[in-house]
C-alpha cells in the first residue's frame, strides 16, 4: 500500500524567524556592547581581523561574524584512540559523556562526599568506559591527593589509560595544558589527523574573553585540534533574568569564540554550546529547572540554524545525590535533549550543586539515555510492520501470542532493565519488596567492581609515569 516511513518524535522550540531575531539581537550586543578582551594578543588578533578595539572593549561587525560562519566547519568528526572513527558531530544523534571536574566523590553506598583522589579518577573513567551510551569521557574531578603542579597530568594519564573513547579535558593549571597535550600525544599519538582529544574551554559570562582562555584556545588551535568552546551563565546573576535575554547575550557570547577561533586559523573545527543555569538569590546556589533546559535547547537550535555543532548541559547539578529531584531534570533533559537538536551533553554525573560526581547517577542516568534513545527511535510503519494479514487471521477476541510478527520480535519489542526487573506485585513481596534505590546502587557497586579496562592500561600508565616523573624532574 505504501513505502517505509520511520515515525520519530521531535521537538522544535525556535521558529525560523525567531532564530534570526535572536541573531540580530546577539549581532547588537557585539557592535553596541562589545566584549572585554583581556588579552593583548587577542586583541590585535582581533583588529588585524577588522573588529574595532577600544582599550580592552572589542566590537565585533556583522560582516566579521559572517565571514567566521562561512568559515567554521559545520560537522566535527571524531575517533577513539585506536583510530576508530567514533561520531561525527553535527552530522549524527546525540552524544553524551561523564565528567564534570568536580572537587568531591559521592560514596555509592552511603552518598557520603570526600575529596576526589586519583583512586576515584581510575574508577570513574572505567565506569564510562564501561557503559556503552556513553561516547566520551570528560575530566571527571580535579585529583587532591597531588600537588597541583601535576595533579592535571595524573587526571590525563588516568583518562587515556582507562579508556579508548574520546577525551574532552579540562585543565586546571593553565600552564600545564601544554604540556598535557604533550603527555596525551606521547601516549595515544597524533591529535589532529584523527582527533580522539577536544579541549573544553569557558569564557567569562557575562562578555569576557580572558587571558587563560586565550592562551589555552591559541595553544589547541595552533596544533590543530578541534575544541569545545561553552559558556556557563547564572540568570538574574551573571546573565538576563528573562530566557529571550539570557538567550541574545550568550550567543552573542558563542559568537565571540567563534570568530576568535577563525582568526586564529581558518577552518578551525570548533564546537559551540551553553550551560545555562538559574540562580536562587536567597540559597545563592545554581541549578538547573525546566527553563534553563529549554533555554539550552534554544541554544542548540541557533547552532543547527548556523550549521556547527553544539554541546550542550547534560542536566546535572540538581539533587544531593541519585535522587528523585535529580530524576526529573535528567529525564527532562536527556529526553528534550535527545529529540531537539543537541550535539554533545558531555558531563553526565555531576550531583550537590556540581561540587561532587556520583557513580551512581552515573549508572541511573545511563538508563534514563538508553530509554530515550529507544524512544527516540520511534517505529517503521509499512504494510509488513502492520501486518494486516495477521489482525485478521487472530480477528475479533483472539491473541498474539504466538503470530509470526511475535515469534519474530518478541525478545526486542520492549526494553529490559539490567537492573530494575519487571515483576508482578506478588512477585515483588515474595522477594521481600526490594528496594528500586539498592539495586541500583548493587548495581552501581557490580560495574565498579568488573570495568571494562583497555588491554593496553599496563603500559600507557607505565609509559604516563615515566613521562610525569621526566617533567617534574626538568
Amino acid at each position: 500500500m505504501s513505502s517505509t516511513q520511520t515515525v520519530q518524535p521531535k521537538i522544535t522550540v525556535l521558529s525560523r524567524d525567531q532564530m534570526e531575531r535572536v541573531h540580530e539581537y546577539s549581532l547588537q550586543v557585539l557592535l553596541n556592547t562589545g566584549v572585554r578582551v583581556d588579552s593583548a594578543q587577542a586583541r590585535q588578533i582581533f583588529s588585524q581581523g577588522g573588529a574595532s578595539v577600544d582599550g580592552d572593549r572589542v566590537r565585533i561587525p556583522r560582516e566579521l561574524v559572517e565571514w567566521a560562519l562561512k568559515a567554521a566547519p559545520s560537522t566535527v568528526d571524531l575517533f577513539d584512540r585506536n583510530g576508530n572513527h567514533a561520531f561525527c558531530l553535527g552530522d549524527d544523534r546525540m552524544r553524551f559523556g561523564i565528567g564534570v571536574t568536580v572537587l568531591n566523590y559521592q560514596d555509592p553506598q552511603t552518598d557520603e562526599p570526600i575529596k576526589f583522589a586519583r583512586e576515584h579518577m581510575v574508577k570513574t573513567v572505567r565506569l564510562g568506559n564501561t557503559l556503552p551510551n556513553y561516547d566520551v569521557i570528560s575530566t571527571v574531578g580535579i585529583i587532591q591527593d597531588y600537588p597541583p603542579e601535576q595533579a592535571d597530568l595524573y587526571a590525563a594519564l588516568e583518562m587515556i589509560a582507562n579508556t579508548t573513547k574520546p577525551l574532552v579535558i579540562l585543565v586546571s593549571e593553565q600552564r600545564l595544558f601544554p604540556v598535557v597535550l604533550d603527555l596525551l600525544e606521547e601516549l595515544g599519538g597524533d591529535l589532529t589527523s584523527k582527533p580522539y582529544v577536544i579541549p573544553y574551554f569557558n569564557p567569562i559570562t557575562p562578555l569576557i574573553l580572558d587571558s587563560g582562555t586565550v592562551s589555552k584556545m591559541l595553544t589547541a588551535i595552533n596544533r590543530g585540534l578541534p575544541i569545545i568552546y561553552s559558556n556557563y551563565s547564572m540568570s538574574g546573576m551573571t546573565s538576563p533574568i528573562t530566557p529571550a535575554g539570557n538567550l541574545a547575550m550568550l550567543n552573542a557570547e558563542l559568537l565571540v569564540g567563534l570568530v576568535f577561533s577563525q582568526l586564529i586559523k581558518e577552518g578551525t573545527p570548533i564546537i559551540l554550546g551553553s550551560l545555562p543555569n538559574q540562580f536562587d538569590m536567597k540559597k545563592m546556589i545554581s541549578f538547573y529547572d525546566p527553563q534553563s533546559i529549554l533555554s539550552s535547547l534554544a541554544c542548540a537550535e541557533m547552532l543547527a540554524y548556523y550549521q556547527l555543532p553544539h554541546c550542550g548541559t547534560s542536566g546535572g547539578a540538581n539533587g544531593w545525590g541519585p535522587d528523585l529531584q535529580a530524576a526529573d531534570i535528567l529525564w527532562m533533559n536527556a529526553l528534550t535533549s535527545i529529540i531537539g537538536k543537541s550535539g554533545l551533553a558531555p558531563f553526565v554525573g555531576d550531583t550537590l550543586g556540581a561540587k561532587a560526581f556520583s557513580p551512581v547517577s552515573v549508572v541511573y542516568a545511563h538508563e534514563i539515555i538508553t530509554q530515550s534513545l529507544r524512544f527516540a527511535a520511534g517505529f517503521e510503519l509499512d504494510d509488513a510492520s502492520v501486518a494486516l494479514d495477521e489482525i485478521d487471521q487472530v480477528g475479533p477476541g483472539g491473541n498474539f501470542l504466538i503470530t509470526e510478527q511475535t515469534l519474530k520480535n518478541y525478545r526486542t519489542a520492549y526494553y529490559n532493565s539490567p537492573m530494575f526487573p519487571n515483576m508482578s506485585m506478588e512477585s515483588w513481596v515474595a522477594k521481600g519488596r526490594p528496594d528500586a534505590s539498592k539495586l541500583l546502587r548493587n548495581y552501581t557497586e557490580k560495574l565498579l567492581d568488573q570495568p571494562v579496562v583497555p588491554d593496553d592500561h599496563d603500559d600507557l600508565l607505565a609509559k604516563g609515569e615515566a613521562f610525569i616523573r621526566r617533567f617534574a624532574s626538568g
